[in-house]
């Protein structure tokens, strides 16, 4: 059996019965859902749709969107023009935080208490740019991790979604004594989320967020960064549409000649977290040159195939003039805003109301 990033070929595949997707098995979208909230613990509810305590939506997903970054805008106002130009109030707000910085801040708390348009805050921290990742497991910051529990305790009760140094694969670094093998990282995680648990913050629902590129996925250390079920609530991956990627299904399972043995990221995610729910925590779309409308039927292909992938539930859009490798707005051209705007307003991704908490 081939063996890619330490997984079986035929189980990253998904062939057991609990992890095929739709349009391989022939099952109905309606089918395949009903099956994925039952492996997510997900009783039918017969007042409509709810949100269990670990945030996952039982219809549906939600729909998020890290907006205008690099632009200098502040996070709320950002937010609103963002959320007026796509038409619809966001379900997620993804913010960014680095080392000693306290949040959720003021203006975020305001962002998700706000009563004209709640929302779930996805906080992406990085707990510092300068310490190893072993230096952490170690101890090295836990004054900041408990001033950092102190803090939410005191000002934020809301459940929120925490991820902790999303992307690590391109951080690793396998030389013996680098602190940043990926055992670190996965010593590096748990340390963190059970202090602040220990701490008393029970209200972060914890994710684990891959870069979802099948380069890294290919690495023997891969599945040794996983921290482990008990420290994990969501997995996710922040795949971007490449050259190579012309559909969602292609964005959400990269699949590249050079590395064979690898199924996709979803497909992967399906067979080795079948109990978990799946975010796309960052994805964008960049300009293609010599095909304007591009974006346009890229964000079609999006509404028209999301509900193949049940196991998905949120999707966070990267919006940015200037992102990474180019330009993700997703209103560059009228037809890319049109097909956005369907998208986003599309009743699948409006099926279930942001809790009040």
């Amino acid at each position: 059996m081939v063996r890619i990033g330490g997984v079986g070929l035929a189980l990253a595949l998904g062939m057991s019965a609990c992890a095929q997707p739709a349009a391989v098995s022939g099952e109905s979208p309606e089918r395949a859902a009903a099956r994925v909230n039952g492996l997510l613990g997900i009783s039918p509810s017969a007042t409509g749709c709810e949100v269990t305590a670990k945030l996952i939506p039982s219809c549906g997903a939600w729909w998020g969107i890290a907006p205008e970054i690099f632009t200098g805008r502040r996070p709320g106002r950002a937010l609103e023009r963002a959320e007026g130009r796509m038409g619809r109030p966001a379900g997620i707000m993804h913010v960014y935080h680095r080392g000693p910085e306290l949040f959720p801040t003021p203006e975020e708390r305001k962002i998700a208490r706000d009563p004209a348009g709640r929302r779930l805050l996805l906080i992406n921290w990085k707990p510092s740019t300068d310490r190893t990742w072993a230096e952490i497991a170690g101890g090295a910051l836990d004054q900041r991790i408990d001033r950092l529990a102190d803090h939410v305790l005191r000002s934020f009760p809301e459940r929120f979604f925490l991820t902790v140094h999303h992307e690590p694969e391109n951080d690793v670094r396998e030389t013996p004594g680098s602190g940043m093998t990926a055992e670190d990282y996965s010593a590096m995680f748990r340390h963190v989320v059970l202090r602040l648990r220990a701490r008393g913050v029970r209200n972060a629902v914890t994710v684990m967020t891959y870069m979802g590129a099948p380069n890294w996925a290919a690495e023997p250390w891969f599945e040794r960064l996983y921290p482990g079920d008990d420290v994990v609530d969501w997995v996710a991956m922040d795949p971007y549409v490449d050259d190579r990627v012309h559909t969602f299904d292609g964005l959400v399972n990269k699949t590249r000649e050079e590395f064979a043995g690898w199924p996709g990221f979803y497909r992967w995610m399906q067979s080795r977290f079948p109990g978990k729910p799946i975010m796309i925590a960052e994805w964008g779309v960049f300009e293609r040159r010599g095909r304007p409308g591009f974006k346009e039927s890229f964000f079609t292909s999006v509404r028209e195939e999301m509900r193949r992938y049940p196991q998905i539930k949120a999707l966070v859009y990267f919006d940015s003039p200037r992102a990474p490798r180019g330009d993700t707005r997703f209103d560059t051209t009228p037809g890319g805003l049109r097909a956005f705007s369907e998208l986003a307003r599309d009743p699948y991704l409006r099926a279930t109301p942001v809790p009040e908490q």
